[in-house]
Formats: structure tokens, C-alpha cells, sequence
């Protein structure tokens, strides 16, 4: 995985050096067994899926490539799959293992970013990969535990989640594989997190962009608590991160079954429907606060909406207002970043994060 990562951050260098009409990718081979004599016996299955990749941005579906060493967990996003040799066809995409060892591939899959799930944890890497279903075994979730046969497997996931589809906004144009590569090393501290502070419930509800940005602002304060004149506006950025992630999950999911117009929303001179497009956390306390039509139709299918919607929009204002001035103009120092992070871990109180992951559908 680190030499595929390599050749994608390599190629992302030379992209905006000076910009080619190809995107930056890398080739992932579906090695052969040099024991196999006969062919996968879905594989023209696995062919098939290439068809049915996004083709361009109006294409809203995301296809994903999932890889593990059961220790950690890593999806790609899926551009095309072929039986080509990449390895000749495109070298400056392909690890040079792939030619130094003469592997012998089925198939080439075709990544254009690749995004870290879970980081040396077994257990969470079972949790995720239940989520997914195995269509060549009755649907069952994946299990790690006998069902790793006939890869690669052909999945499907009931939730629809979407790995990459905010990346624009909450990376400032950068891939996930970009910003994984400088914040490696988490996987201790989202351990801690889950086991002694969170609980086991609320981290596997939350997003995994929750998760992540969650840890970063979690380690960042850790690392500077006893700098008093550190800026610790970094730290309450991730966590606005996390709350736009989450908020947005929950407000899409109380609406998913409502008419279009209960999902229109009047922010900063636009009428947006909230339920397709990702709000900041002002134009959150703006949706939440100014529509009544759509107040009731969460208040109908949500559970904890009356939180949600009233007492969760006053704090995410006054969070808000805090993390614009350290963006924009002052500092944030240790008490002030103490405060918000203690309050949105449940450090001593009720978390925020803990009352959001109560947020669901009935």
C-alpha cells in the first residue's frame, strides 16, 4: 500500500507542476497466483463493474475499491478496471514491484485518491467491513473470518455513504491521500478515543471523516496543552469539520423521505435543497432555525429532534463565531480551545458528538 500511495502522491506533484489533460492515478493489479490454474470464476462480473463507474463529475455515484491487510483499511476511488497491462501501458502509474517481481495480474484497477479508514486496528477493520455485502454470498456482511475467498469480492453497502464527494470542501482542494499521508500515526489515539472516552456505540456511528478530523483536533491539543502560546485554532477547525460532517449526515437523513419543497431552505439569498447539498455551520443554524415546514418534518423523523433542531443550532452559532475569529483575526488560546473540546468530547459533561450520534432516523 505505501508504494501505491508513493506513485499517487508522485503524480499529484507532477500534476500541479504543470498540468496534463490526464488525472493523477495509480494502478492497483489484481495479482494471479502462480497455483491457480483456472480463471476467477466471477471475473467477467468483476469486468462488468467498469461499465458502471462514474464518468464524469455529473455523475454522482462514487465506485470503490476496498483493501486491507486486516490490520488496517483503505478505499480507493474507482476510476476504470481493465485486463491491459498497465505495468507497459502506463509505468509512470504503476509501483516498479509490479515489474521487478514479474507479477502476473487478472485485472488492473484504475485509483484516482486513496483514503484510509482504519489504522492498526483488527476490530474496527471488522466493524467497517461488515457494512459492506457480499453479493456471491447471499448478501451477508463481509466477515474477515472465512468469507475473504474468490477475491476480489463484490460488494454493495445499504447506507450509500460517500467517501469523497466533500473532499473540495473540506480539504481546500486536496486529496485524501494527501492529507492522510502527513496526520499517519492515529490509529492509537482513535483507539483511545473509542475504548475510554466515546464507547464503542457512538464511534462506529459517527462518519469517518467525523472520526478523523475528531482525532487530529484531539492530538493537536494533546501535543500543545502545556504550550501556553501555542494558536490553537487548528484544533477548533477540525472539530467544525466533524460538526459540518455529522450535522449534515443527520439532516439528511431526517429529510430522505420528505417532498422536495419541505427540503428547501432560504440561506444567504438562495433557496437550497439541504438534503442534496452540504452546509456550513452557519448555513446550518440557518436552515434549523428558519424553516418551520422543515422543523416538523425532522421533529416527525428523528429521534432527539427537539435537540437538534433548537438547542444544537445555539451552540453550533456560538461555536461558529469562536472558530471565525481564530480563522480571521485572533488567537485561540489553551481555555478557549479547552472549553469548546472538553464540551465536544464529553470531557466532564454531555458531549456534543455524544447527543448528535443519539440523532437518528425512527
Amino acid at each position: 500500500m505505501d508504494d501505491h500511495i508513493a506513485v499517487l502522491l508522485a503524480g499529484l506533484r507532477r500534476f500541479r507542476e504543470g498540468p496534463s489533460d490526464a488525472d493523477p492515478c495509480v494502478w492497483f493489479g489484481r495479482v494471479r497466483s502462480p497455483n491457480r490454474q483456472q480463471s476467477l470464476p466471477h471475473f467477467d462480473e468483476v469486468l462488468a463493474l467498469d461499465a458502471e463507474t462514474p464518468v464524469d463529475e455529473r455523475d454522482t455515484r462514487e465506485a470503490h475499491l476496498y483493501l486491507t491487510d486486516f490490520r488496517s483499511l483503505y478505499v480507493g476511488q474507482l476510476g476504470s478496471i481493465t485486463r491491459d497491462d498497465m505495468a507497459a501501458e502506463d509505468p509512470a502509474s504503476v509501483p516498479e514491484y509490479y515489474r521487478k517481481l514479474r507479477l502476473d495480474c487478472d485485472c488492473w484497477f484504475q485509483l484516482f485518491d486513496i483514503r484510509r479508514i482504519v489504522e492498526d486496528d483488527t476490530l474496527a477493520v471488522v466493524a467497517e467491513l461488515r457494512k459492506l455485502r457480499n453479493v456471491h454470498y447471499n448478501d451477508r456482511p463481509v466477515s474477515i473470518y472465512g468469507g475473504m475467498v474468490n477475491l476480489p469480492l463484490v460488494v454493495y453497502r445499504d447506507d450509500g455513504v460517500r467517501f469523497f464527494d466533500d473532499r473540495e470542501r473540506l480539504l481546500d482542494g486536496r486529496l485524501w491521500v494527501e492529507v492522510d499521508s502527513e496526520r499517519g500515526g492515529l490509529g492509537v489515539l482513535e483507539r483511545d478515543l473509542r475504548d475510554n472516552l466515546l464507547g464503542d456505540a457512538v464511534w462506529t456511528s459517527l462518519d469517518v471523516g467525523t472520526r478523523s478530523f475528531i482525532t487530529t483536533a484531539e492530538r493537536i491539543f494533546r501535543d500543545n496543552r502545556a504550550n501556553a502560546g501555542f494558536d490553537f485554532a487548528p484544533v477548533l477547525g477540525s472539530f467544525a469539520k466533524a460538526l459540518e460532517i455529522e450535522c449534515n449526515r443527520r439532516l439528511r437523513a431526517g429529510l430522505a423521505r420528505s417532498q422536495p419543497a419541505v427540503r428547501l431552505a432560504h440561506i444567504e439569498r438562495e433557496t437550497v435543497d439541504v438534503a442534496t447539498r452540504s452546509l456550513t455551520l452557519g448555513q446550518l443554524v440557518l436552515a434549523l432555525t428558519g424553516e418551520h415546514e422543515l422543523r416538523t418534518a425532522l421533529a416527525q423523523r428523528l429521534v432527539h429532534a427537539a435537540w437538534f433542531s433548537g438547542e444544537l443550532p445555539v451552540i453550533l452559532d456560538a461555536f461558529r463565531q469562536v472558530r471565525n475569529e481564530g480563522t480571521h483575526a485572533a488567537r485561540i488560546d489553551r481555555g478557549v480551545a479547552q472549553h469548546w473540546r472538553d464540551r465536544m468530547m464529553g470531557v466532564g459533561c454531555e458531549g456534543v458528538l455524544v447527543k448528535l450520534a443519539g440523532v437518528r432516523s425512527r
